[in-house]
């Protein structure tokens, strides 16, 4: 045990790859009519996002459920948006609408969390944004339009002066 030399080491850190945070927000089965018989396929609505304000969405389509998801996070991966964030919230109250479907996000207070339904939640948590408010002001609440309509009101949003 005397005369063990322990020197330092250098450690050389290579630059991380970003951590991303997938999350499924809805799978749909669907099925094609042929002339021999039915075909059974999947669609996989899936967010992404690094929880520092990027995030993205895509809908991935296969015949397994695993694939459909795998397909949607490589998309999403590359449709990747930056969010204006002003600390733990949003800037400024925005509207988003696609199709049927519109909604308001409104900023809140340090301690809030996030109030919205299961689909924008999802997306919040991927972009990083912990204290928020939301509604969806027309009936419909169909998941894919919701994706879109929120994506396109976080992309309204202004820089925090």
């Amino acid at each position: 045990m005397s005369g063990t030399n322990f020197t330092k080491q250098e450690v050389q850190t290579e630059p991380r790859e970003k951590v991303f945070v997938e999350k499924v927000i809805f799978i749909n089965r669907v099925t094609k009519v042929t002339k021999g018989g039915k075909n059974l396929g999947f669609s996989a609505l899936v967010v992404v996002g690094d929880t520092d304000g990027s995030a993205g969405f895509a809908l991935g389509k296969a015949n397994e459920v695993a694939e459909a998801i795998k397909k949607g996070i490589k998309k999403a991966k590359k449709s990747l948006v930056s969010i204006n964030k002003k600390d733990t919230t949003i800037p400024h109250e925005v509207y988003g609408r696609f199709g049927a479907v519109q909604i308001l996000l409104k900023p809140a207070s340090t301690g809030t969390g996030v109030i919205a339904s299961s689909t924008i939640r999802a997306i919040c948590e991927c972009a990083g944004i912990h204290d928020i408010l939301t509604k969806i002001l027309k009936k419909s609440t169909n998941p894919i339009n919701v994706v879109k309509a929120t994506f396109m009101a976080l992309g309204q949003l202004k820089k925090a002066a």
